[in-house]
């Protein structure tokens, strides 16, 4: 790398890195670092590329190394820059001749003004304006400065500043977690409207969280500056105005997790959301009317949490299950645009890790037309018709750090259609194409990363001890495995204290697709380490 150790090198850097001269920045890498010589073709141009290790990076130099070895006034420099950039083979003749002639005015031989020329009118096409290229070198500064000294306070600004893009959000949430940043879902009692620094990490706002507008959210924000913490949804229902949070809202703010600081399970609210909404419109309109319940001449003037003192409210949850993680998952994507506590593939890294060869924010490196795998999970699907009726599809592949679009033709797209549905996790094989705007992955070959995984595991084997062994235990440990289905074997290895083991192999119906999931699954109802995959 370039290891800058001064601000010239970060302006040089700025003006190289760009597809004209990029071809040139491990040239100017290796002179910085003293690994190639450093010459210059005439005395004069010295102390021109000096600061740029001898290489022509900006459009100031050419100019300058026309005025001092070749005569030209500056604006003539400034007009045979320009002329350079077109390249008019008429001009350009006359253009060398002036060059020449100037040059030898300044006892510079003709071989050597000729090649000094050469020179200035290859890089003249590409060279950078050094003015502009030292302000963004000097705002590249501040912000690496801001990012090195205050990282949490700085992607917060760069999260709440790209908000409307998601690639751009989801690559800086991986980079907060590559920080050691903790990016934390949205919360009625810690969401401002925008990201924000918390003690744990960086707070999601509420303007991430869709048909939840800006009314609503100045709403919950200014009740709970007003009258503390909302202690519970019934709580925040009877505080916030519901005229101003209407019950679309409300459920999103459910399925984004913004109310799990209240203790209750997202399931559970949803189910009461109906009815609660109903209950505090009720009681809103009764306070306006000046109505109040008797139980309110017993409340503190707060009531409880500052709730005010109308009718009665039923605060009952439903005994039920929690929504299971892929569902709560599917919600938070849908409602934030992003998966905030957890990814779907989460559970697939090793695999992903294993059956890909680039992920999506490392496209820019492949080379156009090379051969391609990466693994994700299919984000959209868009089916067409060719003109010969033929079906064929243009997915959108999620990784764990971006999107891209994946183009499937119809011979593949007859062999993999089964695969081709919204939140499929797949491999996908193909070739890159740049375009013009974005690149994007011709697809060969589709599989399903399951199996691909199963394919490279022989056996699961199963630990399970006497403790273990009773039927209602082994009567949930079969519900698992039907609900992992697949082609892999399963052992039970049953041990007896002090005693020796015994292995079991389990009927077909009962084989296993191996994943993280299996394991976890199998991990919760039997203990850490009860399951090995070989």
């Amino acid at each position: 790398g370039l290891r800058p150790d001064r601000f010239e090198d970060i302006i040089a850097i700025i003006a190289l890195y760009r597809p004209g001269p990029m071809d040139l920045i491990p040239d100017f890498i290796r002179r910085k670092q003293g690994k190639v010589p450093i010459t210059y073709e005439v005395p004069a141009i010295e102390e021109i590329l000096k600061e740029t290790y001898g290489v022509i990076v900006y459009q100031e130099q050419v100019m300058a190394i026309a005025n001092k070895a070749g005569g030209f006034s500056l604006g003539q420099a400034d007009l045979m820059r320009r002329a350079m950039g077109k390249k008019k083979p008429e001009e350009m003749g006359k253009l060398r001749t002036q060059f020449i002639e100037g040059a030898k005015k300044r006892k510079i031989t003709e071989k050597k003004s000729e090649k000094l020329f050469e020179l200035i009118q290859k890089f003249a096409g590409y060279g950078f304006n050094k003015s502009h290229a030292a302000a963004y070198a000097l705002v590249t500064y501040q912000t690496a400065y801001l990012k090195a000294h205050n990282p949490t306070e700085f992607m917060a600004a760069l999260l709440t500043s790209e908000m409307g893009n998601t690639d751009k959000v989801v690559r800086y949430i991986n980079e907060c977690r590559d920080l050691g940043i903790k990016v934390l879902p949205p919360d009625v009692n810690e969401s401002d409207q925008d990201f924000t620094v918390t003690q744990d990490g960086i707070r999601f706002g509420l303007a991430a969280i869709k048909n939840v507008g800006e009314g609503a959210i100045e709403a919950i924000i200014d009740a709970r500056k007003a009258q503390g913490p909302y202690i519970t949804f019934f709580d925040f229902c009877h505080r916030v105005d519901v005229r101003k949070l209407n019950k679309r809202a409300l459920e999103c703010l459910i399925k984004a997790g913004a109310f799990d600081s209240t203790g209750a399970g997202r399931a559970q609210l949803a189910a009461v959301l109906d009815r609660t909404v109903d209950q505090a419109m009720a009681a809103q309109r009764a306070e306006s009317r000046g109505q109040t319940s008797i139980f309110a001449a017993f409340e503190s003037p707060d009531g409880q949490g500052g709730r005010r003192g109308t009718l009665p409210f039923d605060e009952s949850l439903p005994d039920m299950p929690e929504w299971d993680k892929d569902l709560l998952l599917k919600y938070e994507k849908e409602l934030t645009g992003f998966y905030i506590t957890s990814h779907p593939l989460a559970r697939y890294a090793e695999a992903m890790s294993q059956f890909s060869t680039a992920s999506t924010d490392a496209l820019s490196e492949v080379a156009d037309a090379k051969e391609v795998k990466l693994c994700g999970i299919i984000a959209a699907v868009r089916q067409t018709m060719t003109k010969k009726g033929d079906r064929m599809a243009y997915l959108t592949l999620e990784d764990l750090h971006g999107t891209v679009e994946v183009i499937v033709f119809p011979d593949l797209y007859k062999t993999a259609a089964a695969l081709i549905i919204p939140e499929s996790v797949v491999q996908v094989i193909g070739t890159l194409d740049r375009g013009d705007k974005a690149a994007r992955v011709k697809a060969t070959r589709l599989a399903g990363l399951a199996d691909l995984q199963a394919q490279s595991i022989a056996c699961v084997s199963i630990q399970v001890t006497t403790r273990d062994a009773s039927a209602e235990i082994l009567h949930q440990l079969r519900d698992v495995l039907h609900r992992h289905a697949g082609p892999c074997p399963v052992y039970l290895m049953f041990t007896i204290p002090d005693h020796s083991e015994s292995v079991i192999a389990v009927g077909p119906d009962l084989r296993v697709l191996p994943s993280a999931q299996l394991v976890g699954d199998v991990e919760a109802l039997i203990g850490k380490g009860s399951i090995a995959l070989e």
